[in-house]
């Protein structure tokens, strides 16, 4: 499995009141590892003052390279978030984090077509990589971003996406919505909601037409992304097409699960994890990851709010059940891959690879 690494911190380099974009520094024998592809996220991890463990995924923001002598992640604050607020107001240049090797697969390999992302806050994150790459590998290729913000003050990567303008005049379009702010031209203020996006859209994409675009990709806020997805429906985009990534994991957790249902009496559960696999009894109202967890400390994990997917496993038999899912795709889960932090064994034996 993947081991924690632990990389000097170059600079924080404030964006706005209340965000930051993290550099690490990462020596050369670890740059083959720390390779990664647009639109993939670092965990980062850290012990508090009572000794507990935090973890936290934070998407990387830089165009892609194979052998990256830096990693740049874009961080805001989240209230009474720790890591957060430990990164901003404590963390600085000379120090050290802890960090997992890129994963995640709310990606873009680059490819000649055209692409499209609706995004909000701290969700332009992960698609300043996805387009700053595409854009300089693909001389064919075209990106459209929408993107929303409460105002200009609060705008992450402002310089950075007005680069990528500069630089690809005929290949890059941007269209920005601010909730709380005026804008001289653009969009009237207001939210990007289903009903406005269903409108906005075909507009805006007239060109090659929104179900024709090649690719859409909807990081932000639960509500933008679950109004951008249905949006996309009623304009019958198909569904392979598109792309979500939810942040933050705070914010999607906040909304109740479903209706909790478990196996009656003991169960147990079969993983196999870095090649090697044992069985252990899950208690009454634990998840997979937190029986797996108490036996082995490196199942892989991050949020546990079924947000980044880090806790991806196959189920090979038995049945579970899901609270949450904000990170796999309908692929996904029709070859049998669960979040481990949020199922619960509906039979008295489950059987789950992370290795898969």
């Amino acid at each position: 499995m993947p081991a924690f690494h632990p990389l000097r911190v170059r600079s924080v380099e404030p964006l706005t009141d209340d965000a930051a974009a993290l550099t690490l520094e990462v020596p050369p024998e670890l740059r083959e590892t720390f390779g990664y592809t647009p639109g993939q996220h670092l965990t980062l991890r850290r012990r508090n003052e009572r000794g507990e463990e935090i973890r936290r995924t934070y998407s990387l923001c830089d165009p892609a390279t194979p052998r990256p002598e830096t990693l740049r992640v874009g961080i805001r604050l989240v209230e009474g978030g720790e890591f957060s607020t430990y990164a901003l107001k404590e963390l600085t240049a000379g120090g050290t984090v802890e960090a997992l090797p890129p994963m995640g697969r709310f990606v873009l390999e680059p490819r000649a077509g055209r692409f499209a992302a609706v995004v909000g806050g701290s969700g332009i994150t992960p698609v300043l990589s996805i387009a700053g790459t595409l854009l300089a590998r693909e001389p064919e290729a075209r990106f459209c971003l929408i993107r929303s913000d409460r105002s200009t003050d609060s705008t992450m990567f402002l310089e950075e996406v007005a680069d990528l303008k500069d630089r690809y005049p005929g290949r890059f379009h941007l269209v920005t919505a601010l909730s709380r702010e005026e804008q001289h031209s653009g969009l009237p203020s207001g939210r990007l909601d289903e009903e406005r996006l269903t409108a906005l859209l075909p507009a805006l994409l007239s060109g090659p037409g929104v179900r024709e675009t090649d690719g859409w990709f909807l990081c932000g806020p639960l509500g933008l992304v679950e109004g951008a997805a249905k949006a996309l429906r009623t304009l019958e985009v198909p569904a392979n097409r598109v792309h979500q990534e939810i942040f933050h994991a705070e914010a999607a957790a906040a909304a109740p699960p479903p209706p909790a249902r478990t196996v009656p009496g003991s169960a147990t559960v079969r993983a196999t994890l870095a090649g090697r696999s044992g069985s252990w009894p899950v208690r009454e109202g634990e998840s997979l990851l937190e029986a797996v967890l108490r036996n082995r400390t490196d199942a892989p994990y991050a949020c546990k709010g079924g947000v980044c997917g880090t806790c991806r496993a196959r189920l090979l038999g038995g049945e579970v059940h899901m609270d949450r899912n904000f990170a796999l795709e309908e692929e996904e889960l029709s070859v049998g891959y669960v979040l481990a932090c949020q199922s619960h064994p509906l039979t008295e034996e489950v059987e789950v690879d992370f290795d898969a």
